[in-house]
């Protein structure tokens, strides 16, 4: 019962205070005309703050007219406004023959500003004095127990409600209406809404806004249309209500008939019906369309200021959201929590530092240096913004982090490439007992992923059934994605047909999987089965299934994919396709197809068109083309030096000499270095890392020795070094600098370290080279082990002297 367990937080009644007066009108003194006009009276009416009422009360003493009841209601009443409920229960407690008003005001004042406890306490209080509930004291609490959530003293509530009579009472349940569904009990709050024996626009709103607030657009649209069908006309609370559940559906054909009713009706010059439209038409992908109207309104808020941030940032134009905010800090407008991070989101998006950081000096300005979310939205800035070292420190600083601040910093550590130390937060996150989430989860999988080690593979999908979460579509994709990248497709088509449902991203994985594998058939009929579907491929689907093509030689398919993609999906190709499709091209020898495909684009080539075409060029020695291609590189970006290494190659596989010099010398004089070789073999929880030509390792020695004679015993079944097939070291074609490669000292020390018959895993950061593959399937075939090398582009199975790329990479 409520009076059993909350009169503990009654306010005290004064021990020398009289019992409890019934409340009857006979009983109530006759207010003297001459209090109206008395000066007090006057000044209480023109109070405005808390400072001035504690400068009239002592006037009030002083005349003696606190006995009267007009004083006594207005001081309570004030107090309570002022979120003074100390001083209004001090002015409450002594009067003797309180008015059922005062505790109605009482009432309301806790359930304002004090906690839901002390407010369901007082109003046992007022059943113990005998004062009679009425209807608005039952929905102050209502709304208390809505907005904190507190589903369980609500229906208490509710059911003191019905007790007292107000079952039928059209306010009084539109108050339940709204309480259950704050609290997500939306069903219930339909069920109330359904027994209502007449239904005015407030309670078709409430329970129309429940439906928006609790996901359920579709379900708040219907009822729109039901309401009309009954004889009611929406007004501005209704538009301000469904236009959010337009926004969340993107439907934008039904936001256009709200807003050609928001016109007819007068409300789209009103700011808040104006802000919503621009959030509608947004998130509808109309961002030229939310800016008008933007740009239209006479007058804006904050909100209006963010949602149009918002809107750009959303349709991926995060320079403009940016010189929204700038012009928004120009007219003086102060930015909120939600406007910040929303900055901070831009700056991030454009990987724009020093405007990130100009963002984060304004958190001491605006005093929201110590909002949680503001600094994990910083941490997720500086992250992007390859400054994982600050975000760090913020993250250390920290008071109060969250799992949204572990989430940031485990995944910036993760897009920075910085894997170890991404898994070293996830573990500290774990002894913090903080529980992980699906986010953490989608984050902490592709940073493993990267490390392409099955054992640690495994480890995460253990742990991700133990935390349930191998249900979640996201997790599950991530996984599929995670045993592609280490090379195990057949376990992660084993997850990817387990699935109950898949999302877009988790056919990509799959297809990308089988790509990256060497599988191009495979990818193909994964691609041709999602066609056939429910769920239609994307922009990225097609990048996938295009490169898969590439790297084994299916042209004709992945021409049909690229001319399918949009006369049959309606997709533009973007830049990365075009590269795809020169590569496509490029990798079969058909470099005047691909040439001729790169001039025919429908905008300016960037860097991966033509890196694709020079990377073909290397292949098939084309020197024209090649030059060519590299002369737009060196235009588009003269920093990379990889671009000038290929050109070298090409120019040293023709044997032109004086060229490869110039070459060399233009890199020198621009400070221009190539990348290392490095390949990573792991052996008992430790990683062991090789650089071409290096002797540093302890086991240098022994590795070379070894390679020694593992070299003589594949050249007795067949190998021949291919001298010609040097990449990314000096053009020195002797054959003892080809055994020094990093590839090889990696599987040498994987031969010499685990037993036969286990299988190695190499990771390389660049491609393999000709000769390292063709000695890597000898190696498979004299030693009868499966080797595994994931390269910069993809993966290569050795086993029994055959490759899966079937020497087409």
């Amino acid at each position: 019962m409520l009076s059993s367990q909350l009169s503990v937080f009654s306010p005290p009644r004064p021990t020398n205070s009289p019992p409890p007066i019934p409340h009857t009108l006979s009983q109530r003194t006759h207010i003297p005309s001459h209090v109206y006009t008395h000066p007090a009276a006057l000044l209480l009416e023109l109070c405005t703050s808390p400072i001035e009422l504690r400068q009239i009360l002592p006037l009030i003493l002083k005349n003696g007219l606190y006995k009267e009841h007009l004083f006594q209601t207005k001081l309570v009443s004030l107090f309570c406004n002022y979120n003074s409920l100390t001083e209004a229960a001090r002015a409450f407690e002594p009067i003797p023959c309180k008015l059922d008003a005062l505790y109605h005001t009482l009432l309301k004042g806790y359930a304002k500003f004090s906690s839901l406890d002390e407010a369901v306490a007082f109003f046992v209080r007022m059943r113990e004095d005998n004062v009679e509930p009425v209807v608005y004291n039952f929905t102050y609490l209502l709304k208390v127990c809505g907005d904190k959530g507190e589903i369980r003293r609500g229906k208490e509530i509710h059911g003191q409600l019905i007790v007292n009579g107000f079952s039928e009472n059209l306010f009084a349940m539109t108050g339940v209406v709204n309480m259950y569904a704050k609290c997500g009990r939306i069903y219930e709050a339909y069920k109330m809404f359904d027994r209502m024996p007449e239904r005015d626009l407030v309670s078709w709103n409430t329970i129309i806004s429940g439906y928006a607030q609790n996901g359920l657009a579709g379900k708040a649209l219907e009822l729109v249309v039901r309401m009309n069908e009954e004889g009611r006309r929406g007004d501005l609370v209704t538009i301000v209500s469904i236009l959010p559940a337009v926004a969340n559906m993107g439907a934008l054909r039904i936001g256009k008939a709200v807003h050609g009713y928001a016109v007819r009706a007068g409300f789209e010059s009103l700011v808040n019906v104006a802000t919503a439209l621009v959030d509608m038409y947004s998130k509808c992908g109309c961002v030229g369309t939310a800016r008008l109207i933007f740009d239209g309104m006479k007058s804006r808020n904050v909100v209006s200021w963010n949602s149009m941030i918002s809107g750009y940032i959303e349709g991926g134009n995060a320079e403009e959201a940016m010189v929204i905010f700038l012009k928004m800090l120009d007219e003086g407008v102060e930015p909120t929590n939600v406007t910040i991070m929303e900055a901070l989101h831009a700056c991030a998006d454009l990987g724009d530092l020093e405007r990130g950081m100009f963002v984060h000096k304004l958190l001491d300005q605006f005093k929201l240096g110590t909002d949680v979310s503001v600094m994990n939205s910083l941490i997720s800035m500086y992250s992007k913004s390859k400054r994982v070292d600050i975000a760090a420190d913020i993250f250390r600083k920290l008071k109060g982090k969250t799992l949204v601040s572990w989430n940031a910093i485990i995944l910036g550590y993760a897009q920075n490439g910085r894997v170890n130390e991404a898994l070293n937060y996830f573990c500290e996150m774990q002894s913090h007992n903080v529980k992980p989430d699906s986010f953490t989860m989608v984050s902490v999988i592709p940073a493993l992923a990267e490390l392409s080690i099955t054992r640690h593979a495994k480890w995460i999908h253990g742990l991700v059934i133990r935390s349930c979460f191998d249900k979640n579509v996201f997790v599950t994709t991530a996984l599929v994605d995670m045993y592609a990248k280490c090379g195990a497709i057949g376990t992660a088509r084993k997850l990817f047909d387990m699935m109950s449902q898949r999302h877009v991203t988790t056919w990509n994985a799959m297809i990308d999987g089988y790509g990256t594998n060497g599988l191009g058939k495979e990818a193909a009929e994964l691609f041709n089965e999602m066609r056939k579907g429910v769920i239609k491929p994307n922009d990225v689907t097609f990048l996938c299934v295009i490169s898969a093509c590439s790297h084994s030689g299916l042209v004709e398919e992945g021409l049909s994919y690229f001319t399918s993609m949009k006369e049959d999906y309606g997709i533009e190709p973007a830049m990365d396709h075009y590269g795809a499709m020169v590569d496509l091209l490029g990798r079969a020898g058909r470099l005047n197809e691909a040439w001729d495909f790169i001039q025919k684009m429908p905008f300016e080539p960037g860097i991966t068109v033509y890196g694709a075409m020079l990377g073909a060029c290397k292949i098939h020695k084309n020197v024209e083309l090649g030059e060519q291609a590299a002369d737009r590189l060196f235009e588009l970006n003269p920093d990379e030096g990889g671009y000038h290494v290929l050109l070298a190659n090409i120019y040293a596989a023709a044997s032109m000499w004086d060229k490869v010099a110039k070459v060399r010398t233009v890199m020198e004089k621009q400070g221009l270095q190539k990348t290392p070789g490095c390949s990573l073999v792991e052996l008992r929880n430790e990683v062991h890392s090789f650089y071409s030509g290096s002797t540093s390792h302890p086991e240098s020695k022994r590795i070379y020795a070894f390679l020694e004679t593992l070299v003589d015993e594949i050249k007795a079944a067949g190998y021949v070094p291919d001298t010609n097939s040097i990449h990314d070291v000096e053009n020195d074609v002797q054959e003892q600098l080809l055994s020094s490669h990093s590839e090889k000292l990696a599987i040498a020390f994987g031969l010499l370290n685990t037993k036969p018959g286990s299988t190695i895993h190499i990771r390389k950061n660049l491609r393999v080279c000709g000769d390292c593959h063709n000695a890597t399937k000898y190696i498979s075939l004299v030693t009868g082990r499966y080797i595994i090398v994931r390269d910069m582009h993809r993966f290569h199975h050795f086993k029994n002297g055959v490759c899966s790329c079937g020497d087409y990479w």
